[in-house]
C-alpha cells in the first residue's frame, strides 16, 4: 500500500509578509530602481491632474484682475492623456520585469518551499506582497512629490490666484485617484510573474543552476 501523501503546509499571511520584506531587503538595489520608476510615473500623473485642475481657473482669475477675459482652452488634452498612458505603461513594464528577474533568481528557493509543502497560493501571495509593498511605497511618495511640485510651480506662476483656487477636496480626490491607479498598475504588473512562480514545478526548479 503506497504511503499516504502528507498535507501541504498552509503558512500564515505573517510569514509571507516576513519573506517578502526580507526579499526586498536582499535585492535592495533593484527594489530602489523599481521604486523610483513607480514614484516618477505617479508623480507625473499627480502633477498633470493637479495642474489641469487648478491652472485654468488661476490663469483666468489673474487675467480677469487685469481686465482681460479669455475663453477656456482645452488644447493639448489628448497629448497629455497619451503621455500619462505611456508613463504608466512604462511603469508596469518596469515592475513586471523586476518581478520576473526576482522569480528567475529564486528558482531554487521557490522549489525548496514547494518541496517542503508550500501551497501555490502561498507563492502567489508572496510575490503579490512584494510588488504591492513597492507599489504602496512608490505611490505614496509619488503622490506627495507630484502635489508638491505642481503647487509650488502654480504658486510661482500665478501667486495668490493659484492659492485661491486650490481646494482641499480637489487635492484629496486627485491623491486618492493617483493612489488607486498606482496600486492597480502594480497589482496588474505582478500578475504574470506571480502566476509563473506559483505554477513552477518543484523538481524542475531544483534542477536549475542559477
Amino acid at each position: 500500500m503506497p504511503p499516504a501523501i502528507q498535507k501541504q503546509i498552509r503558512l500564515p499571511l505573517s510569514k509571507a509578509i516576513e519573506i517578502a520584506l526580507r526579499s526586498l531587503r536582499v535585492r535592495l538595489a533593484r527594489s530602489i530602481l523599481t521604486l523610483i520608476t513607480i514614484v516618477m510615473a505617479i508623480a507625473f500623473l499627480t502633477y498633470i491632474w493637479t495642474t489641469r485642475a487648478i491652472e485654468p481657473a488661476a490663469k483666468a482669475a489673474l487675467l480677469q484682475a487685469q481686465g482681460i477675459i479669455v475663453a477656456p482652452d482645452s488644447s493639448g488634452a489628448s497629448r497629455t492623456v497619451w503621455l500619462i498612458t505611456l508613463s504608466l505603461l512604462v511603469c508596469m513594464v518596469g515592475i513586471s520585469n523586476a518581478m520576473l528577474m526576482s522569480v528567475m533568481e529564486r528558482f531554487r528557493e521557490i522549489g525548496t518551499m514547494k518541496c517542503l509543502g508550500a501551497l501555490d497560493s502561498f507563492i502567489l501571495k508572496l510575490f503579490f506582497l512584494e510588488s504591492l509593498f513597492l507599489g504602496a511605497a512608490g505611490t505614496l511618495v509619488g503622490v506627495a512629490l507630484g502635489l508638491a511640485i505642481s503647487i509650488l510651480l502654480l504658486s510661482r506662476n500665478y501667486g495668490h490666484a493659484a492659492w485661491s483656487n486650490i481646494h482641499g477636496s480637489t487635492l484629496i480626490l486627485i491623491a486618492a485617484g493617483s493612489s488607486i491607479i498606482g496600486l492597480a498598475i502594480t497589482a496588474a504588473a505582478a500578475m504574470y510573474p506571480a502566476w509563473k512562480a506559483a505554477r513552477m514545478q518543484p523538481i524542475a526548479a531544483m534542477r536549475v543552476d542559477v
